[in-house]
């Protein structure tokens, strides 16, 4: 027991010193990046419902923690704080609902800022500073929107978009490496991401690029005298097959594999994937989105139900009109007006590994046949009752009307 105890304490003991050493490590870091004399912007460009990472790539070594703030426009006297002045928010990206507010979608890691499901409206200006208002470091972020989004899938001989040239500009599509497959074992797909970029002799020189005369779209150094580049040209995905082996698993051992063996024996094993398994009732003619769990929209997801893949090349946003199920470009499948043909099991792959089911029912309203004393039954005859009273009333009143006005008979 003693000896237990003693070794519990050496490993925290070195867990800590480990610890110590990698915030040192991080130190170092700093010490060796000197914040600019005059603050400049690194372009940095994403997709609408990615999440990304900021880092505060230089501060004195005298500074304990860092603010974030954020400005749409250089030199607006709008800005928005990110922190709580003590470089410690933490937000749970679990809870992050899409849509939300930017002040409920970031949080603040080692002095780095991390927004969630960016959306169009987050692009901007994000500077990393003191709370006195002293600047170290800025970004000039360029969140680009998927409405419009332009899909090639190349396994059917389609293209990606060619440049564009003009007078004072030329507009071409920067591509990410590609994906890794969504599936394994099977065939899958891969995507390859592509952002809108610019390359002109007239951006600002405060903007800081990868390459010369070159910044993203719909970056604050594009001057302003510049149309809409954003309309002339817009982001695209590359699609094409793939197929990967799948990952070798450790085999359950004897004793496991036995009782699994005498579960099943009164019947056949089900052919179903052992993951977790989440079970949902939804009302018929109702509208459904079914989120992969841990999965954000730069990851590699695919969806399946049952034993029928769902191949983006067919059930992608767009790629048909009027589509009532379909996967969205952040990894969502919806199902819209719900049938019963929809009930079923539906997986969700994660880079290449199924990692959840949900087992979908579908409800359809009850229909009870009505009795003579209940309140719908007897409003109903009161209603038909006072009008058949009314109705006689009035047939009753004018043939004793005619009967009284009629003229004697002439002898």
């Amino acid at each position: 027991m003693g000896r237990g105890l003693l070794g519990a304490t050496t490993l925290l003991c070195l867990l800590g010193v480990l610890q110590a050493f990698a915030i040192e490590k991080k130190g170092d870091v700093f010490k060796k990046l000197a914040c600019p004399a005059f603050l400049m912007f690194e372009n940095v460009a994403y997709l609408a419902d990615m999440t990304f990472e900021l880092p505060c790539k230089c501060k004195p070594e005298e500074a304990s923690s860092v603010v974030w703030y954020f400005q749409k426009n250089l030199h607006s006297h709008e800005t928005t704080v990110l922190t709580d002045f003590n470089g410690t928010v933490v937000v749970d990206s679990s809870h992050v609902r899409s849509g939300s507010d930017l002040l409920e979608r970031f949080s603040i890691r080692m002095f780095s800022l991390i927004v969630f499901q960016a959306q169009v409206r987050d692009s901007g200006h994000y500077l990393c500073g003191s709370r006195e208002g002293n600047f170290f470091y800025g970004y000039d972020v360029d969140v680009q929107p998927t409405g419009q989004i332009t899909v090639a899938f190349l396994d059917s001989d389609q293209h990606v978009q060619d440049d564009y040239t003009a007078e004072q500009f030329r507009l071409f599509t920067t591509f990410w490496d590609w994906g890794g497959c969504d599936r394994c074992g099977v065939r899958g797909e891969q995507r390859r991401i592509g952002l809108c970029f610019v390359q002109s002799a007239q951006l600002s020189p405060r903007y800081r690029t990868s390459l010369p005369n070159v910044t993203s779209c719909g970056s604050r150094a594009v001057p302003a005298h510049f149309p809409h580049l954003i309309r002339l040209r817009s982001p695209e995905v590359a699609i094409r097959s793939c197929l990967a082996p799948c990952p070798q698993k450790e085999a359950p051992g004897e004793g496991v594999q036995s009782i699994s063996n005498i579960v099943y024996k009164l019947g056949e094993k089900p052919d179903v994937p052992r993951v977790p398994m989440q079970y949902h009732n939804q009302p018929s003619r109702s509208s459904l989105v079914i989120v992969c769990p841990g999965a954000r929209p730069e990851h590699a997801v695919a969806w399946d139900k049952g034993s029928v893949r769902l191949y983006r090349s067919q059930y992608l946003i767009g790629v048909g009109k009027g589509m009532r199920v379909f996967i969205d470009h952040g990894n969502h499948l919806h199902i819209v007006r719900l049938r019963r043909s929809d009930r079923g099991t539906y997986f969700c792959w994660r880079e290449g590994e199924m990692v959840a089911g949900f087992r979908l029912s579908i409800t359809f309203p009850v229909r009870r046949r009505r009795g003579p004393v209940d309140p719908e039954s007897l409003f109903v005859m009161r209603a038909v009752g006072i009008g058949f009273g009314i109705i006689t009333s009035i047939f009753c009143l004018a043939h004793l009307g005619r009967c009284s006005y009629r003229k004697p008979a002439r002898v």
